[in-house]
């Protein structure tokens, strides 16, 4: 799960893919080389999504609409995602700016940053991609329970 990062003179490197509800808590993450595209990653992430629990009614399996910018602008991912009911918003390249979805990817990249402060996540110290995904779901896992403990809600310990 590495490979020669394109933006940093060919090193190999990792690449965090993840998917964030609208407050940014990690919903599903992913880890790929840095030179995978990152369309490649998309449908592994929305399947990883868990059902999602709800006040009312029976869980969700599945987002209502999903936010990508222009590294998700392919006809087959489109469609994959309309054939599962999820309603996407995916600038189109060449067509589109990317600052109307400014405001909405604002809150993964914040989530991203939020995992780069890892120091075991900023740089990749362990060869195995298995550790280094396990590193990232502890991540994760502090990420949301910071989150939800900030909203006031009762602790799970």
């Amino acid at each position: 799960m590495t490979g020669p990062n394109p933006t940093d003179r060919g090193k190999n490197g990792s690449k965090i893919h993840l998917v964030t509800d609208r407050n940014g808590l990690p919903l599903s993450l992913g880890i790929s080389a840095a030179n995978v595209h990152d369309s490649q990653g998309l449908i592994p992430l929305v399947r990883g999504i868990p059902p999602i629990r709800s006040h009312r009614g029976p869980r969700r399996r599945r987002p209502e609409k999903l936010h990508g910018d222009k590294g998700y602008d392919y006809d087959h991912l489109r469609r994959w995602l309309a054939q599962r009911g999820i309603r996407h918003r995916i600038a189109r390249r060449g067509i589109e700016s990317s600052q109307r979805l400014g405001r909405h990817r604002w809150v993964v990249e914040r989530t991203v940053s939020w995992l780069a402060g890892c120091r075991r996540l900023h740089r990749r110290y362990e060869r195995k991609a298995a550790h280094f995904l396990a590193f990232a779901g502890i991540a994760a896992a502090l990420i949301g329970y910071r989150r939800l403990s900030k909203r006031g809600r009762p602790s799970p310990l």
